[in-house]
């Protein structure tokens, strides 16, 4: 089922249609052509900054299970036939330390409603019955609904496979960057399912470009951007804790 089906989930994904449709008319008269994507680049951009607290919170949260992770381990390590008896200690050391055990988890809930809505816009070619003109709109001649699946399928088209060539050699070459660039930090302040998670989603989001409408891929290659530029400038500001050596 699609949630956005509901009437007021719809009623919001139309009203999100509709002001970027009238972003894009503001937009036209310095963008020209190019005015749908710049429009869709910039709601995004709009939304990351909005965000940007919950980066801050979920930077913090990482710093504060880095600095707690060697005791941690070692509790696990002393508690780990007494699985009731490590539960209490590991809560009794956050509450000692003033960290919450779900500091983690909280950011990524408050973004993903909004982030949510967002991308759903470019992605449903219809809304509350009626097209999504944003997916009429184009971007070098390619329209914003087309997909690269699509186009590869339909016959070749150069102008379309220029285009979504780049964004998801583009993605691919951002997922790298976050890889070698964010591997420490990951490493140590996450477990490593999480971790393999963490390092793997860059270049599924290349994949996914390949499959969304060109409206859907131009957010994601403005996502990751924005992500990977705000993690570094946290990592910085909250650098993790160096990661424990046992002997």
């Amino acid at each position: 089922m699609d949630i956005f089906t509901l009437p007021p989930l719809a009623a919001l994904l139309d009203l999100s249609a509709r002001g970027l449709m009238a972003l894009i008319a503001v937009l036209t008269p310095v963008a020209g052509p190019g005015a749908a994507a710049a429009a869709v680049v910039l709601v995004t951009l709009l939304v990351r900054m909005a965000l940007v607290p919950a980066g801050v919170a979920q930077a913090k949260a990482d710093q504060a299970r880095s600095r707690l992770a060697p005791r941690l381990r070692a509790l696990q390590k002393r508690w780990r036939a007494h699985p009731e008896r490590l539960q209490r200690e590991t809560l009794a050391l956050y509450r000692v330390e003033g960290v919450s055990p779900a500091a983690g988890c909280l950011p990524p809930l408050i973004q993903a409603p909004v982030v949510g809505l967002v991308y759903a816009v470019f992605l449903h070619g219809s809304i509350v019955g009626h097209t999504n003109p944003l997916l009429g709109e184009h971007l070098l001649g390619v329209p914003l609904g087309q997909t690269a699946v699509a186009v590869a399928t339909s016959g070749f088209d150069g102008a379309a496979a220029l285009v979504f060539g780049v964004i998801v050699v583009l993605i691919a070459l951002i997922g790298e960057l976050t890889r070698r660039l964010l591997r420490p930090a990951v490493a140590t302040t996450l477990p490593p399912g999480q971790r393999l998670l963490v390092e793997t989603a860059p270049f599924l989001t290349a994949v996914v470009a390949l499959f969304v409408p060109l409206a859907a891929a131009v957010y994601l290659l403005t996502t990751v951007t924005w992500t990977l530029g705000q993690r570094l400038v946290l990592r910085r500001l909250y650098p993790p804790h160096p990661p424990h050596r046992e002997s």
